[in-house]
Order: structure tokens, then sequence, then C-alpha cells
């Protein structure tokens, strides 16, 4: 076998790998729009570089065929490779998304690795104490009455951890869907806001089967990109999220 035939072996390999790694991310722990927005493209690219070049790039450069010690070379390949991919999907598992938070006026897209496992212990419901393992789960916050928690929830969101990185604030999504569409915005005003996308709108709510104003929409806070959740104007039920900016217009 020449060194170009094993390389070429050790790439589909590779790409086989690579291609299940993608199906995890976009199918499973990144569901779309969510996988730009949280930074997994980085995170894919991380990956996809390692696995698909630099194993089959090594055994281009070491195979030799009858060469000493090439099983132990190809063996040493393959473990530096596994290791490279392990470290990718491990730093994947802890920036998978897992909640997807109302807070106020918004919604805020939460990571894994952005909640404190003592926080996590502390969720006011059993179900929101775990990590979700099949994209983020839908809950809504609800400040507390007491003075001194309201003053020590505005200083910790002054050093940037607020209230959606607090599970023991979590309560479902329902009960604060009412006070949420007060502050939703009407779909024209995104509309008007990115002129060039209408058709990306107009395919969104066809396949939604509604009408512009049954739609009303609110940000969506994400680690890279911000995007637009649509809502229903009477229930206030998420609809989906749409990669539209919500604070800047073209």
């Amino acid at each position: 076998m020449t060194r170009w035939k094993a390389a070429l072996i050790h790439l589909a390999i590779s790409v086989l790998v690579a291609a299940v790694a993608s199906a995890l991310l976009l199918g499973v722990w990144y569901p779309p729009p969510y996988f730009t927005a949280a930074g997994a493209q980085r995170l894919l690219l991380l990956v996809v570089g390692v696995d698909v070049m630099l194993g089959p790039l090594l055994t281009l450069i070491v195979f030799r065929s009858g060469k000493p010690g090439l099983k132990f070379d190809l063996a040493a390949i393959a473990v530096v490779q596994a290791l490279a991919l392990a470290y990718g999907f491990h730093v994947m598992l802890q920036s998978r998304p897992v909640f997807m938070v109302a807070a106020v006026d918004r919604f805020v897209l939460v990571a894994a690795n952005q909640l404190d496992p003592a926080d996590l212990a502390a969720a006011s419901q059993p179900q929101w104490r775990r990590l979700s393992w099949s994209g983020p789960v839908l809950v809504a916050t609800q400040r507390p009455d007491d003075a001194t928690e309201r003053s020590d929830l505005l200083f910790s969101a002054l050093e940037g951890k607020d209230i959606e990185k607090f599970p023991r604030y979590y309560v479902e999504y329902e009960t604060a869907a009412p006070d949420l569409l007060q502050r939703a915005q009407p779909l024209s005003r995104l509309r008007q806001m990115h002129p060039s996308q209408q058709g990306k709108l107009d395919a969104c709510i066809g396949r939604l089967g509604m009408l512009d104003e049954d739609v009303v929409w609110l940000p969506i806070v994400a680690r890279d990109a911000d995007l637009s959740m649509l809502m229903e104007r009477t229930s206030g039920k998420p609809l989906g999220a749409i990669a539209l900016d919500p604070w800047q217009g073209e």
C-alpha cells in the first residue's frame, strides 16, 4: 500500500467520524438556529480540523510500506487523534445550550458551562436540576419578593451573573407569558428593521400557517449572535427562533 492510499483511507474514516459529530451537534446538542448563536461553528471547525486534517496528514508523513515500527507510529497517531477528538467533544458538551430562559423582556440561551453546580442543585423544580441533552428547556424566571435577595441579585447582575443563571428562580414558562406579551413587539417592527429579509420572514410565517398580526417577538440573547423569538400573540407560546438581529436594523 502506498502512503497516499493509506492517507486516503484514513481521511475517509475521519470524514465519517466528523459527519457523526456534525449530526450530533446540529441534530441534538445545538438544534438550529442555536448552532451559530451559541458559537458551535468554531467548535465544529476545531473538531473537523483536527480529526479530518491532522490524522491523515500524519499518516501521509510517516507511512512507508514495510517500515519497522509502522504499527506503533499509526497507533500513536490514532491515540493523538482520539484524544483531540475527545477534547473537542468535551468542549462541545460543556458549551451545549441547556435552558431557554424567559426573563422580563427577553429570552436568554443558557449553556451548560454557564451554570454553577450548586445553583443547579438549588433549582426550584427537580426537572431543572439536571442539564438537558436534547436542546434547551424552556423556562421563565420570577424575581424574589425578599428585598435582600433582590439587592443581591442586582449586584450579581452587575458582575455578569443575572437571574437566568440561578435555577432557583426558574418557574414554568406559562406563568410569565402574560408579562412577556406586554413587552413583545409586533412582527411589523421586525420587518421594518430587516427590509431585505422579507422572504425569510414570509417563509417562516408560512411554515407556521399564521398571519403577521397573529405573531409578536422578543429578543434572544446568546453567546455569539442574538436572535429573535417569534411568539403567538394571544398565548405567548414560543413559535421558534429566527436568525434576525433583534437590536439593530439594516
